[in-house]
């Protein structure tokens, strides 16, 4: 049954809804913690498990397609996730904050979590088949942009209290060229209480002096083999020697009895090859009556990769940052407020969108089980286990080293990029090339259906991982040639996943589809995990070059299984009846 009110109407502000919990809880969460002064081990530690629930989640996916509407669901997670946030914005400015608003985010990744696999089987419900060809690329727009709201605008709002309150923010700039760097104070005069800035000297050390002393770990056989008979020979090419440099801060006059003030330094905007050091030393300080004319000392990386002069601006901003970030969370409660309103009056009512018939608490246990047993009981089952886990066999292994192998200098195998560089080309060339592919995927789908353009979108995936060999061994490879062979790999990447998507999709129909998806999901980032656990240890053994060209060969497991999966040819496409 076709939904009566336009996909356009929901889709988009329900995969917007769906992205944005998993970016408060994953990034603002570290954001938030970092910046109200809990430790890198803490904040590593606690947030870390958070992640936990979108993990599990197919083990309570049945529940939701048992108990209630799909529908129902949405609703009432988006109800529970406006609660949830307000409670993380009335903890903060608590003396308990930090278990407080942990015990919320742990019931904002469940809900979360919960909300992901209503909203995946409503998507399914609430759509024709042609319609969710169509708009798989849309879904997934609309969750990029939520991440980029989450992680930009979000934060740019907590910043923008931050600096409007308080001291008048201090403002450093580190200047920087292959030979010299220099930090200079650039805040704006103040004639009241301020933030003094002084130099400290440079330090240069080469490679060779900050190695960590250890115990000499023996190879493997296995490790000895492989770098023996497919081990690349190192390049010799001359290691850049890392610099830092220090700066100084203190407060012009003594705070009043009991007064704390508070600072908080951190990248403003620039160069991002320039780093500020923020796990062997602090970048929050707590000015007092005790310590105010003490220097708190800030320590700058030079990037050795940095050719040419080039400049970063760090602020230290004193507001209220407990008020800045309760501000921010109370935005995301009335948001979910406001979604909860609107989609409880514009989500369609699909006619297959009910709730299991004849469910008792006493045979919801066996209900349970049997969701899962159909599961497996599917025709096909382990063609489609094994697409589900080799489809993305070369991507799982990429998306580890693909970073580290832009970073790494020359003479160990890389590229020798910046940060700033590798952030441009990631951030906003690699996201470009993903969206565009992803929406086309969904457009060519929609027309021809997915048996049609399954194979193209096979090749998408696979022929374009090509341009890592040839950057791993181009003897020259200008900044052009990086953003060109980035952005055919993840436009290829994007398009290609839209068969991916789909065919999950395809698979789950029948009587337990959110269930069944939410399994698929399952087996997708297994298929991601498992793969890329091994990737960083056979880079390592066989070099960037041999990598490779190793991801190349993977790519025959994604051909094999696509070669055996059963698609029905009219999935997708529009049907004459809609």
């Amino acid at each position: 049954m076709k939904a009566s009110k336009s996909p356009w109407s929901w889709v988009p502000s329900l995969y917007f809804a769906e992205g944005l919990p998993y970016v408060a809880v994953m990034t603002i969460t570290v954001i938030m913690y970092k910046r109200l002064g809990i430790s890198n081990t803490d904040i590593a530690l606690y947030t870390g498990w958070l992640y936990l629930p979108w993990v599990i989640k197919p083990f309570w996916s049945p529940f939701v397609d048992l108990l209630k509407t799909k529908r129902w669901w949405i609703v009432t997670m988006q109800w529970v996730l406006a609660l949830g946030f307000a409670a993380i914005a009335f903890s903060i400015p608590t003396t308990l904050f930090f278990q407080l608003t942990l015990a919320a985010f742990w019931l904002v990744a469940f809900t979360s979590a919960t909300h992901d696999i209503a909203a995946d089987g409503f998507y399914m419900h609430g759509l024709s088949d042609h319609e969710q060809s169509f708009f798989v690329g849309i879904r997934s727009t609309a969750y990029r942009i939520a991440t980029i709201v989450g992680q930009g605008l979000l934060v740019i709002l907590a910043g923008l209290v931050e600096t409007g309150s308080g001291l008048e923010p201090a403002l450093l700039q580190v200047n920087a060229s292959q030979q010299t760097a220099v930090v200079s104070d650039i805040s704006p005069q103040a004639s009241g209480q301020h933030f003094i800035i002084t130099t400290a000297t440079e330090d240069t050390t080469t490679a060779d002096d900050v190695k960590t002393v250890k115990a000499e770990e023996k190879p493997s056989q296995l490790t000895n083999y492989l770098r023996t008979h497919f081990g690349e020979e190192k390049r010799q090419v001359a290691a850049a020697a890392d610099r830092t440099i220090m700066a100084a801060v203190s407060l012009s006059e003594k705070p009043q009895k009991g007064e704390e003030i508070v600072l908080n330094v951190k990248f403003k905007s620039g160069d991002q090859s320039i780093k500020l050091e923020q796990n062997a030393m602090p970048t929050r300080f707590v000015f007092t009556e005790d310590n105010w004319d003490r220097p708190a000392h800030l320590l700058f990386h030079i990037d050795k990769n940095i050719k040419g002069e080039t400049a970063a601006v760090f602020e230290g901003v004193s507001g209220n940052i407990p008020l800045a970030w309760m501000l921010v969370f109370i935005v995301l409660s009335v948001f979910f407020l406001c979604m909860s309103i609107y989609h409880a009056w514009q989500l369609p009512r699909p006619a297959s969108d009910h709730a299991a018939r004849n469910v008792t608490a006493g045979n919801l246990l066996k209900e349970f089980l049997a969701t899962f047993k159909s599961f497996f009981q599917k025709k096909h089952i382990v063609v489609a286990i094994l697409f589900m886990l080799l489809y993305r066999l070369p991507e799982a292994q990429l998306v580890k080293l693909i970073n580290p192998f832009m970073l790494d200098p020359q003479d160990a195998g890389g590229l020798g990029l910046t940060t700033g560089q590798v952030g441009f080309v990631y951030g906003a060339v690699g996201i470009f090339g993903l969206t565009i592919g992803g929406i086309l995927g969904g457009i060519v789908a929609a027309r021809d259906g997915l048996k049609k353009w399954l194979w193209p979108m096979v090749c998408a995936i696979t022929i374009p991982d090509l341009v890592y060999v040839y950057l791993s061994y181009a003897s020259e490879v200008s900044m052009l040639a990086v953003n060109v062979c980035v952005f055919l790999e993840q436009f290829g990447y994007g398009f290609g996943f839209t068969a991916y998507m789909l065919y999950l999709i395809y698979f789950s129909e029948g009587e337990h589809k959110t269930s069944h998806y939410a399994i698929c999901t399952g087996f997708m980032a297994l298929g991601m995990m498992l793969p890329g656990m091994m990737a960083g240890w056979l880079q390592e053994t066989i070099g960037y070059r041999h990598f490779f060209v190793w991801t190349i060969i993977c790519c025959l497991a994604t051909f094999a299984v696509c070669a055996f999966i059963k698609i029905d040819p009219e999935f997708g496409k529009k049907k004459t009846t809609e």
